[in-house]
């Protein structure tokens, strides 16, 4: 095949740091680039193409769909959206849904319940917890929550209302919320995505269930990057047991097409009333329709027990390759969430995986972060780690910068 060149981005705004391909389609976890090269997918356009690409009943699905309806607004009934909320409440164990179209939007959706139910208890300043090292989004209020002073800079002033403490640390969220009265909220990635790959451990998220309900409090998890399924549950809290209070959803619920959901429980459920809140295209046939071939492809086809066991090959073929490599930190996360934190930068690693036939991403400037498909299969795990390992060990075979 003829090599054909990178499109020209003369006219889109320069918001992306693009790497040097462009790719043209995919089947199952590969894609190919415009000049034919095929690449293993290690991210799945960060955590969002759940089934992989052109799956063979996804697919069809969602044509038939357009042939029917693709938008038609919030002022009628869809079907559809009771079909999809059913199932996320069935699977969550909450109570009702909001759907809209991305992870900041269902992530803004829910600081907006935070402030009504302090407003609703006659508390007219209310506080929201948050967490260093988090990743909300990038809106005005999303960025403010979120503790990248890199993403913020240039932004201000941020939006007032946030109280930040440390990841994991139980005492210093009992302090904030004895110095803060007016906190109404903790709001928290269940694992931290973009802040390299950080769980909340169990031990820390069943804690703030209990500090939530003592204080009549929202304990709001975001799990808009580590929920469908990627960590072996449908949710990740779900393996502390707990239930959160609010829920925001995104990324790989419609399996690459956009979807984004707030799901809540009974203490949330009922705060945004008609007229609180709204979205044009959210809920839209199409994105409903993805949803649910989506969850119902994941159950038919078994992805959350792969997820868990697929992941721990990865894990394990990784932990293997880099057995006594002095610059690795740590390799974190759960089943199809992985992080590979190295002693020194490792944003050199994207394209020297590019050129090695492998997608991946670095985040949190020294973690490498595997996101890929649910439908990873064992081999294809193992050849994520046979082309990814090399180029880790000759990195920290390097001096040190």
């Amino acid at each position: 095949m003829n090599a054909d060149p990178l499109p020209s981005d003369a006219h889109v705004m320069p918001t992306y740091g693009r790497l040097p391909v462009a790719l043209s389609h995919g089947q199952g976890c590969w894609v190919w680039d415009t000049t034919g090269r095929r690449l293993l997918d290690g991210l799945a356009g960060i955590a969002v193409n759940t089934l992989g690409h052109n799956h063979p009943r996804l697919v069809p699905a969602l044509q038939e769909q357009i042939g029917k309806l693709i938008h038609t607004s919030n002022y009628y009934h869809s079907p559809l959206q009771s079909r999809l909320a059913s199932k996320l409440c069935e699977i969550s164990g909450l109570e009702n849904v909001f759907f809209c179209n991305s992870g900041l939007e269902a992530n803004e959706a829910a600081l907006k319940i935070a402030r009504k139910f302090g407003h609703d208890r006659g508390n007219t300043a209310p506080e929201i917890l948050v967490f260093e090292g988090a990743f909300h989004g990038r809106s005005i209020a999303t960025l403010s929550a979120t503790a990248n002073p890199k993403i913020q800079a240039g932004f201000g002033p941020l939006v007032p209302g946030f109280v930040r403490v440390p990841l994991n640390d139980v005492a210093a969220v009992e302090a904030a919320i004895a110095a803060h009265p007016n906190i109404t909220a903790i709001f928290l990635e269940t694992i931290q995505g973009e802040g390299g790959i950080n769980p909340a451990r169990v031990q820390f998220l069943q804690a703030l269930r209990r500090v939530c309900d003592e204080h009549d409090l929202l304990l709001m998890l975001d799990e808009v990057q580590c929920g469908i399924g990627r960590t072996g549950k449908w949710f990740a809290h779900q393996w502390a047991g707990i239930k959160p209070d609010v829920m925001p959803l995104a990324k790989g619920l419609g399996s690459g097409v956009p979807i984004g959901a707030v799901v809540c429980g009974p203490r949330a459920a009922g705060v945004l009333k008609a007229g609180n809140h709204g979205t044009t295209f959210g809920g839209n046939p199409l994105a409903m329709r993805a949803g649910i071939e989506t969850l119902t492809i994941m159950e038919e086809d078994g992805l959350l027990a792969n997820a868990e066991a697929v992941g721990a090959t990865l894990r394990g073929a990784l932990s293997d390759g880099l057995a006594g490599e002095a610059g690795l930190v740590e390799i974190r996360g759960q089943g199809l969430m992985l992080g590979i934190e190295l002693d020194r930068p490792a944003g050199v690693l994207l394209t020297q995986c590019l050129d090695a036939g492998l997608l991946i991403s670095v985040t949190a400037d020294r973690v490498v972060r595997l996101l890929p498909p649910l439908i990873l299969t064992h081999d294809e795990a193992r050849e994520i780690a046979a082309r990814l390992v090399p180029l880790i060990k000759a990195l920290l075979g390097q001096p040190k910068p």
